[in-house]
């Protein structure tokens, strides 16, 4: 194999170079031996490959093939769906590179890791003369050397990537093609590669460690990853209490199937062991080089612990191997096989927000803890409440506010409160739509609900007929009529055509089932589904919910935790974020398209539609991709850890909105938990402010919370038995009487370094 060293030595120098090598001309093409159809089918008919650096993770490299279009080719595929204009792939063994030759010309080869066992990709380099190919082929076994060992290439010799040639597997009589080969675990890319067992020990933790933790006796294990750090443990009086240097580790259980857990230990006694899972509500702060996070009791009550690591490089080192491990438990695959841009985006959720257009009068970025004072007295208790004067024995369960005529209704079991908005910004009771039942008599409770045609109809689900909608006239009372949609397609989600299309009489509605997106008109004959507007897309998509901006372009959100955005129904997917791996329980944007809140179980997902550059820089991801190095950045609106500590119940937020109304911009962000509402301030937010927030606790279970329509201060409030309006000016900064009011300790301000 011939090594040009000087020339490679100069290219693998420079750190700050992008691209290692290029070969501007040749084709792309997917091998296929098990398809006589389709057995070598052409990707690209003009490309170029090229090896470059993985942007901020040291130690990788990708290659990279780059559909070359002609003068004006690109101009024409503007206006069509999104255009595919490259294939990034992650350098390593499991790639199977190796190079051949056809026709006379030189190909790379390597394994399509997302298709069958005996899947190819081949590119042929066309006119490329053989030192050039030994030069790109040594640049590729030179970055398998890096990803495997995590140090530079640079004094590597012939024998030293003698490993990674391709060497075909000796035959066997009998081969399945049917199964992929099995593969040992591969840890995320950052870990510390040295993996080291250590001994189950009984811990001997202190009075504040739960009895659980200190009883744990740890499986067989490996040592992922190992960090020097402070620990401290969260107490309701005396805030963060230290409790010592312990060694931190990541280790990984034994035959697991991507089980991980955070161990912290102190010479042989573990202090704590707990398993890396979403419910840990973890956040990082860069600036104090600390993870917080919350865990369970055996009584079930939320603790809280801190972990202050000595450096930047520990700290980023454990904040990159616990995304990962998280993101393999909740994926349950390995983390090498995600994209690599799709990897950026995921660890760039953790990632410290840049200050914009902050005024010199904004409050600083204080601790709100901090500023707990005992003595604060009591809020006042002036909102006007109504109790569903309903004779069911069924909690109410959705809440909508009405676009129209100032009302909002509520529903439970199968009947729907209708309560008026009061001049006094309350809410009154008027009525009661009892025993919802189709137009044939029988009776159901509505699985999911929409307000339309300007409040005079509702639009409502039937959970034992998925196929079908069910229109109610408001002022009757009574479902009028039924809306065969399709036989073959279920309806699982609805929203309207457009954000404000309930204000009007726009009669048209987006449905969608777990795979697909149509539109909906109930004046055509027969099925409501309108066929030129309809699209199925591959299976398992999993849709889980479904918001409109006011120009009618729509965010489809799914049980795996990707979102994707569209310009219209009935086309591919202008951009598709990927997923961090929970599922998303409801999405809603704003007007103009530019933001996204996105619901999951612990936290909200905020993102910026704004392509920041290249060659659509300015335009929305709704209109066009977003260049696969240049995704947005999703940020994580969460409880602060000491919050959650105080409010004794486990997070689980129900579907965030945005303020709304025609005209008004969006300025605030409202979600409940528990019997807690919060609302973030959208203004402060986007400024960077992720963790300030409002909040205010009831006696009962918030079911669901919204703005009143065009108003940014009232919320409607539904709780399991009750119906209420909040201004959120009542709404309080979290302290000890906001959070938890029975806590009975007087005690000094708590202390919160961090």
């Amino acid at each position: 194999m011939n090594i040009f060293r000087s020339l490679i030595g100069k290219v693998w120098q420079d750190p700050n170079a992008a691209e290692v090598v290029k070969i501007s001309t040749g084709q792309l093409y997917l091998s296929r031996p098990g398809n006589i159809r389709s057995s070598r089918e052409c990707i690209y008919n003009d490309a170029m490959a090229t090896i470059r650096r993985v942007p901020a993770v040291d130690h990788n490299f990708q290659l990279v093939i780059t559909r070359v279009f002609e003068e004006g080719d690109q101009e024409l595929l503007e206006d069509e769906d999104e255009t595919d204009e490259e294939r990034v792939f992650l350098i390593g063994e499991d790639l199977e590179f190796r190079t051949g030759e056809l026709d006379g010309e030189p190909t790379f080869i390597w394994r399509d890791l997302e298709g069958d066992v005996d899947e190819l990709y081949e590119y042929t380099a066309t006119g490329t003369n053989e030192p050039t190919r030994a030069f790109f082929e040594t640049c590729m076994y030179r970055a398998m050397y890096e990803r495997k060992y995590r140090r530079n290439a640079q004094t590597t010799t012939d024998n030293d990537l003698e490993e990674f040639i391709y060497r075909p597997p000796a035959k066997t009589k009998a081969r399945s093609k049917a199964k992929k080969p099995k593969k040992s675990i591969e840890t995320p890319t950052a870990v510390d590669q040295s993996f080291e067992s250590v001994a189950a020990a009984t811990p001997e933790a202190g009075d504040d460690i739960p009895e659980s933790e200190q009883s744990l006796q740890l499986l067989p294990h490996q040592v992922i990853s190992r960090q020097e750090a402070q620990f401290y443990f969260w107490d309701a009086v005396q805030g963060f209490l230290p409790q010592g240097s312990v060694a931190a580790q990541v280790i990984r259980i034994d035959g697991s199937a991507f089980e991980y857990w955070l161990v912290a230990t102190s010479g042989d006694n573990n202090i704590l062991a707990h398993r890396i899972t979403s419910e840990m509500n973890q956040k990082w702060s860069h600036k104090m080089l600390s993870l917080t996070w919350n865990f369970y009791a055996d009584d079930g009550s939320p603790r809280s612990c801190l972990l202050h690591f000595p450096d930047q490089g520990d700290f980023q080192k454990m904040m990159e191997i616990v995304t990962q491990c998280q993101w393999e438990s909740l994926h349950q695959e390995e983390w090498r096989k995600a994209k690599v841009e799709d990897q950026r985006y995921v660890l760039s959720a953790n990632e410290d927000v840049e200050m914009k257009d902050v005024d010199e009068d904004e409050e600083d970025e204080e601790e709100v803890l901090s500023e707990l004072d005992p003595e604060e007295t009591e809020e006042s208790e002036d909102e006007e409440d109504a109790a569903p004067l309903l004779a069911s024995s069924d909690h109410n369960s959705q809440l909508m506010v009405g676009y129209k005529g100032d009302r909002s209704y509520v529903v439970r079991g199968n009947n729907i409160g209708v309560f008026n908005h009061s001049v006094d910004n309350g809410v009154k009771y008027y009525a009661t739509i009892s025993k919802i039942s189709t137009p044939q008599g029988t009776s159901f409770k509505p699985q999911n609900v929409m307000l339309h045609d300007q409040d005079t109809k509702m639009v409502l689900m039937n959970p034992t007929d998925p196929n079908s909608l069910y229109s109610m006239d408001i002022e009757r009372g009574k479902v009028i009529e039924e809306w065969k949609v399709h036989e073959d397609v279920t309806v699982d989600h609805i929203a309207p055509d457009n954000k404000y299309a309930p204000t009007t009489r726009e009669q048209t509605l987006v449905g969608a089932s777990h795979n697909a997106l149509f539109r909906i008109d109930p004046r055509i004959p027969g099925t409501k589904m309108v066929e030129s507007q309809f699209k199925q897309y591959v299976s398992k998509n999993k849709f889980s919910g479904v918001a409109t901006t006011a120009a009618g372009k729509l965010a489809v959100a799914s049980e795996k935790g990707d979102i994707r955005l569209f310009d219209s129904i009935g086309k591919n997917a202008k951009t598709a974020l990927p997923p961090l791996g929970d599922p998303i329980l409801g999405i809603d944007v704003t007007a103009d398209g530019r933001w996204i809140i996105a619901t999951t179980k612990t936290y909200l997902l905020l993102i910026d539609t704004l392509i920041g550059e290249g060659r659509y820089q300015g335009s929305f991801g709704f209109d066009r991709s977003f260049p696969a190095t240049a995704k947005p950045i999703p940020r994580r609106l969460q409880l602060r850890n000491e919050h959650v500590a105080f409010m004794n119940h486990q997070i689980s937020f129900t579907p965030a909105r945005f303020n709304q109304g025609e005209g008004q911009v969006e300025n605030a962000i409202v979600t409940s938990t528990g019997s807690y509402i919060i609302a973030w301030d959208f203004a402060k937010v986007k400024k960077g402010f992720l963790d300030k927030y409002e909040i205010k606790k009831y006696e009962h279970e918030v079911v669901q919370d919204n703005f009143k329509f065009g108003d940014d201060h009232e919320i409607i409030v539904a709780l399991q038995n009750n119906v209420l309006a909040v201004n959120k000016n009542q709404l309080k900064k979290p302290t000890r009487k906001s959070l938890a009011p029975d806590l009975l300790s007087r005690s000094s301000i708590v202390n919160s370094p961090y």
